[in-house]
């Protein structure tokens, strides 16, 4: 697709609150306050915001420079813009393995992600529907037996294919009236209704036990205790910040590729992640873990996955107002995974657009088509076997744990080291605010790829010794469910795939370098 065609944003407000609905999804409201509970709360945040800072930060900085050079050249894809980087210092060939590598994973990530995470937002809209109607008001029946019935009744898909049908839907209609149109609403509406429930929150006294209170359960999150600190908690802590930015995902990038030339990169990173932290730790760390606190006490807090299914709605239906403001936590929930989702949609129809010449509509009808078929099996296994989940588990313990990483790291390895001083020079084009040379050498050539590395070889080394920090996941692939080993073939089948697709999309445009192996097509 050449520069010409190429749609940009409307407006600054626009893209950076597309790029915070890009960031802000079910992992700052959904996992955050579980994994944040079971990582010692105060002790998980010292690791977190240390992850935070020198990972997250350096690596959103290169995304968006990734996604900025991409859009020059016409793409909307990380394959071909590894490999634009890559170039720089390589030979085409050379740089062809890191652009089909990288490309490769996004790929991947991007589909099998949405194939369980467009199911869990189906959940949160059929939840608030459920809130509203009273569909698990009654006491007399478990929230866990209302969950599972409701995640085995194929009618409840419904809400999935809904979600899905809204998504295609605001994807064909393009950046500026359908990606932008829908974050100008989402967006505001999040923070509304997250400011709301924290009002409730810390207004809930203490309605079981005295000693159990919202504000005892902001004394978890914010007070440290030293002997919670473990390695299993600071590499939980350092993966949600992959998930919580949509960090070696590819999306970024994507957003980025339709900045003008000179427009603002740190000032954007840096107002992208602001937003995004403040409703992660201030909006979802101020309402789930507080509200469980003073209605299940202590041990509440740790439900894990349950706790925004299960644990909370026993909450709702038991305090004042309580279905109101369950619906007000289920639709949070749903725009939050909305505005999210809508990225890695957007991403694979760039790609049909890109290397097909496919036009946005059709490409939204074949995405939506694709997502079904991919979402099914998450879909249909709790439907034949009650509560499985074994499927869903092993394409999320690859992708969520593995992929991401090392897709960061290739990322930050090319821009950081492959590209060197020439990368601080791309980010600070249009900065209002420049980027030191000390912090692009400390921070983004040092301390991120090595953080990262550590983070890989302690997770493995973790992971050895029997440590898990994804609750079922690994006993639901070492089983060998069938369903568990369907979804490690269709993750690598997926994976090898999206490496073939991508080598041959970039060979597509940049073969006659490739084949001459020297630089021949070059945009300033």
């Amino acid at each position: 697709m050449s520069e010409s065609k190429r749609e940009s944003w409307g407006s600054k407000i626009g893209l950076i609150l597309a790029m915070a609905g890009n960031a802000i999804g079910l992992g700052n409201f959904w996992r955050f306050p579980y994994v944040a509970a079971k990582g010692g709360g105060g002790a998980f945040m010292l690791p977190y915001f240390i992850a935070l800072i020198f990972i997250g930060i350096p690596l959103m900085f290169v995304e968006w420079n990734l996604g900025k050079t991409g859009g020059r050249y016409g793409h909307g894809t990380l394959g071909p813009m590894v490999y634009l980087e890559a170039r720089t210092k390589l030979k085409p060939r050379f740089a062809l393995g890191w652009g089909a590598a990288a490309g490769g994973l996004a790929f991947a990530v991007v589909i099998l992600v949405n194939s369980y995470y467009n199911q869990i937002i189906g959940w949160t809209l059929g939840y608030s529907w459920l809130s509203l109607t009273g569909g698990y008001a009654d006491v007399g029946k478990s929230t866990v037996d209302v969950f599972l019935d409701y995640i085995g009744n194929p009618v409840n898909m419904v809400f999935w294919i809904a979600a899905l049908a809204a998504l295609g839907f605001a994807v064909r209609r393009g950046i500026q009236k359908g990606i932008e149109a829908w974050a100008r609403v989402m967006m505001p509406l999040i923070y509304v209704f997250g400011i709301a429930l924290i009002i409730r929150t810390l207004t809930l006294g203490t309605p079981v036990r005295p000693d159990w209170s919202p504000l005892k359960g902001l004394e978890f999150i914010w007070t440290p205790d030293w002997k919670n600190l473990n390695f299993g908690s600071a590499l939980s802590a350092a993966g949600q910040i992959f998930f919580t930015l949509s960090l070696g995902m590819g999306i970024i990038a994507n957003y980025a590729s339709y900045l003008k030339p000179d427009d603002d990169i740190v000032l954007s990173s840096f107002t992208t992640i602001s937003l995004n932290e403040f409703a992660e730790v201030i909006l979802g760390g101020t309402i789930a873990i507080p509200i469980a606190f003073a209605f299940l006490g202590p041990d509440g807090i740790g439900a894990s996955v349950g706790l925004s299914f299960i644990s909370l709605p026993n909450v709702f239906r038991t305090m004042v107002g309580g279905s109101f403001f369950g619906a007000f936590w289920f639709l949070l929930l749903f725009f939050a995974g909305f505005t999210s989702a809508i990225a890695m949609y957007n991403y694979l129809v760039a790609l049909l657009e890109e290397d097909m010449g496919v036009n946005r509509s059709t490409g939204a009808l074949i995405v939506f088509g694709l997502y079904v078929l991919v979402g099914l099996p998450v879909g249909i296994e709790p439907t034949l076997i009650r509560g499985s989940t074994a499927y869903l588990d092993a394409v999320d313990f690859w992708v969520g744990n593995v992929f991401l990483i090392v897709l960061g790291l290739i990322e930050i390895i090319v821009v950081g080291w492959v590209v060197g001083k020439k990368g601080l020079d791309q980010i600070n084009r249009g900065s209002y605010w420049k980027l030191p040379g000390w912090y692009y050498r400390w921070f983004v050539q040092i301390s991120a790829p090595l953080l990262i590395l550590v983070f890989l070889v302690g997770y493995v080394l973790y992971l050895y010794q029997g440590g898990s920090i994804l609750g079922n996941s690994l006993k639901n692939i070492a089983s060998g469910s069938p369903w568990g080993l369907a979804g490690q073939f269709v993750v690598f089948l997926v994976l090898i795939l999206g490496i073939i697709q991508t080598s041959r999309s970039i060979r597509k445009t940049y073969g006659s370098e490739i084949a001459a192996n020297a630089i021949q097509i070059v945009k300033e």
